[in-house]
């Protein structure tokens, strides 16, 4: 089926979810031909790429349109915004038909999915914002090396005593660079006065050390940078539902930490897009969902993930 592209699409749910379902439909009867009934991780493989391919040449057409007839940003957005939620709809129908969910994978699923939905209202934004490659780590270390032995070499001292002073200096690099060191967080865009970087996740549960632990890291470093870097981490679920690896991250210092509606108001601040007002008046997962799909959440207590 084809499915007619203009500002109206927008407040077209059921055209969207149907053109999916349709698409998602032949998708799946090459997925079973092409895997046995014991393959399910390659069948979800599978049809997770149909359905996030399908998604992709759908807004594909629909910039296309949009620039043609001079969409404003707003508008082509909340198209965006509804056709990837239609996507999601239809990937977790599909994914849950070749291989139910279980606890594990429908929270990785909806953490993955989370963060690049609130992405799409910077990549579209409502106001004068842009978005900016970060530094290569090894760059800001250079940097930072040279920063400090052309001070070293500035001061009164002997010579073994300076060379001394570098060989400690490196020493202290090779206990932080004793692991991969990546500055490329989920979001990185700027304004008039700041550089801002922003980690989205989906909540903080019981095995959350090593990313707490990267995450302080990585804003400590940016906070050394002479750039004005401000690190947010927007979390989905609410404050109650986070442990103490998000209570550590908000008490750090150097990250800007939110939570809930918190994060929300955070990217209607940044972007200029209420995703609050929009989530509540479009996301219905109870209505939209099969209700075997729904049925089958529920009984495994995995609906919660879908309070967005």
């Amino acid at each position: 089926m084809t499915i007619n592209i203009d500002q109206t699409l927008a407040s077209r749910k059921a055209d969207i979810l149907t053109y999916f379902r349709n698409r998602g439909d032949e998708s799946l009867e090459i997925v079973l031909r092409e895997f046995s009934a014991n393959e399910h991780k390659e069948r979800a493989n599978a049809i997770n790429k149909a359905v996030i391919s399908t998604k992709n040449a759908l807004i594909a057409n629909i910039e296309q349109k949009a620039r043609r007839e001079g969409w404003n940003n707003e508008i082509l957005l909340k198209c965006i915004l509804l056709t990837t939620y239609a996507s999601f709809i239809s990937m977790l129908e599909l994914r849950n038909s070749v291989w139910p969910y279980d606890y594990m994978t429908f929270s990785r699923r909806i953490g993955e999915i989370w963060e690049p939905f609130c992405k799409l209202c910077f990549e579209y934004p409502q106001k004068d914002i842009g978005l900016f490659v970060p530094p290569l780590f090894n760059e800001v270390k250079q940097n930072m090396t040279n920063e400090i032995v052309n001070y070293i070499d500035k001061l009164k001292l002997p010579a073994e005593q300076k060379k001394e002073l570098k060989r400690y200096y490196e020493k202290v690099w090779s206990l932080v660079t004793s692991g991969e060191i990546k500055l490329e967080l989920d979001l990185h865009f700027e304004d008039t006065k700041h550089k801002y970087n922003i980690d989205f996740k989906s909540g903080f549960g019981s095995n959350e050390k090593g990313n707490t632990n990267r995450l302080l890291l990585v804003a400590t470093i940016y906070n050394n940078l002479e750039q004005n870097y401000k690190c947010i981490l927007l979390v989905r679920s609410s404050e109650d539902q986070n442990n103490h690896y998000f209570q550590t991250l908000k008490n750090s210092g150097i990250w800007e930490a939110y939570c809930g509606d918190e994060s929300y108001q955070k990217i209607r601040d940044y972007s200029g897009f209420d995703l609050k007002t929009w989530i509540s008046s479009n996301i219905r997962w109870e209505v939209d969902l099969r209700p075997e799909v729904v049925a089958h959440l529920k009984d495994n207590d995995l609906f919660k993930y879908l309070t967005w």
